[in-house]
């Protein structure tokens, strides 16, 4: 195998040209290399050709060894197949076409199910109104808003759960242009990334959003609501008895009346449909005579999607970690020197990603740490020089732990020979 370049997260060479360990999906070429090649006067290995591409005779090849930038037959400025500008366009095109074929399905199955998509996003609402004694329905104040909403969730649903097809796509077209040792780095951190993506929506789901609403909803239950005066009650008054219940009866006569503690409201039975089952209709009761709290749903769901997306960008921060350890920007030994520093960028972090209430910006607050001191962990764990000749194969190749920034020795994957 030609000799590759400088091991990712080493430091600058003598001309001061940084060791980035990511390759040039256009000229299938990582720069670091490139520049090394040429101060140092060594052949440049054969770039890799794109497998995946498919071959022509026609104006492809004719763009390549023409007008292009000399690939195709020719061999390329460098001796080997190269692929032109235009066939890595039409590359992209195809790569672009497949992606979003493969969602479409998954937004229509996401779009059939929008309503149970809606209710699971709005259940801790409702549970926290009924707490706080407010009415638990949402509003729509226009006739396209819930439509609206269902297709806002829909897409969203779409993107996560379609991101590992996008992903791949995406790893189909820029693959051929990185090496072995590169390859490593990508297979660690995109799943790595993903599943702290998971983790941040599900933490926000089941511990930061019942919290926040709760805060809330309890402070605005203090705010403008005086307590209803009392008055004695005159002689020969008679109140009525309606029965509280847990949930609605099982077949109520027309004129029947109930209050149903589940959802907080004050029902009747006002006809029969044709079918015989009773019609109920049922008006919310609320605790406090100040401020009524309804939320939109259009608002409430945008509130949800945004922290979510603020989540997701702060459980990064092991991936950052990393990177920077393996870009050799910083070290371990400096990542635990500054812990100070991080627990006051934390805080920020948290004060800002949350609403003002207190409880919820600590209760982010630690696991930002947390993932912070996992970063380091990893860092230390896996350098990237380990991660650079492969880390289940480091006990075979003993003759590179004496020499680890020789590549020469790194055994090559398939599509990189």
């Amino acid at each position: 195998m030609p000799a590759q370049g400088p091991t990712p997260g080493a430091p600058p060479g003598p001309d001061g040209y940084p060791a980035a360990f990511l390759g040039c999906a256009a000229c299938r070429f990582p720069a670091a290399q490139t520049l090394d090649f040429r101060r140092q006067g060594a052949q440049r290995p054969e770039p890799v050709t794109n497998t995946n591409q498919p071959t022509t005779s026609g104006a492809g090849n004719g763009a390549g060894n023409g007008a292009g930038n000399g690939a195709g037959n020719d061999g390329g400025l460098f001796g080997g197949p190269t692929m032109s500008f235009g066939d890595h366009l039409e590359e992209l095109r195809r790569r672009v076409f497949f992606a979003i074929g493969g969602v479409l399905p998954i937004f229509i199955i996401a779009f059939a199910f929008g309503r149970q998509l809606v209710d699971l996003l709005i259940d801790p609402a409702r549970e926290q109104l009924r707490a706080g004694g407010q009415s638990a329905a949402l509003l729509a104040t226009g006739p396209f808003e819930t439509f609206g909403t269902v297709v806002h969730i829909a897409v969203v649903v779409t993107v996560l759960i379609g991101a590992p097809w996008i992903l791949y796509q995406l790893w189909l077209f820029i693959a051929p242009g990185l090496y072995a040792h590169e390859k490593r780095f990508v297979h660690l951190l995109v799943p790595f990334s993903a599943l702290l993506t998971v983790v941040s929506v599900v933490f926000l789901y089941i511990v930061i959003l019942p919290v926040v609403l709760q805060f809330f909803i309890a402070f605005s239950n203090q705010v403008g609501g005086a307590p209803a005066a009392t008055v004695d009650v005159p002689e020969g008054i008679v109140f009525p008895s309606v029965p509280v219940l847990e949930g609605d009866p099982p077949a109520p006569e027309v004129g029947h009346e109930w209050i149903n503690l589940d959802l907080n409201q004050r029902r009747v039975a006002v006809g029969v449909d044709d079918d015989g089952a009773a019609i109920v209709r049922g008006t919310e009761l609320v605790s406090t005579p100040g401020i009524v709290q309804q939320y939109r749903i259009s608002e409430y769901v945008r509130m949800f999607l945004n922290m979510a997306l603020a989540f997701g960008i702060g459980f990064q921060m092991p991936v950052v970690v990393v990177m920077l350890g393996w870009l050799g920007i910083v070290r371990p030994a400096e990542l635990t020197r500054y812990r100070k520093h991080v627990i006051a960028v934390c805080a920020v972090a948290s004060a800002i990603l949350t609403p003002a209430d207190p409880l919820s910006m600590v209760l982010l607050a630690i696991p930002l740490y947390m993932l912070y001191e996992l970063g380091v962990l990893i860092l230390r764990v896996l350098p990237a020089e380990r991660v650079a000749r492969g880390i289940m194969n480091e006990d075979d190749d003993d003759h590179t732990d004496d020499h680890p920034d020789d590549h020469t020795k790194e055994p090559a994957d398939a599509g990189d020979e």
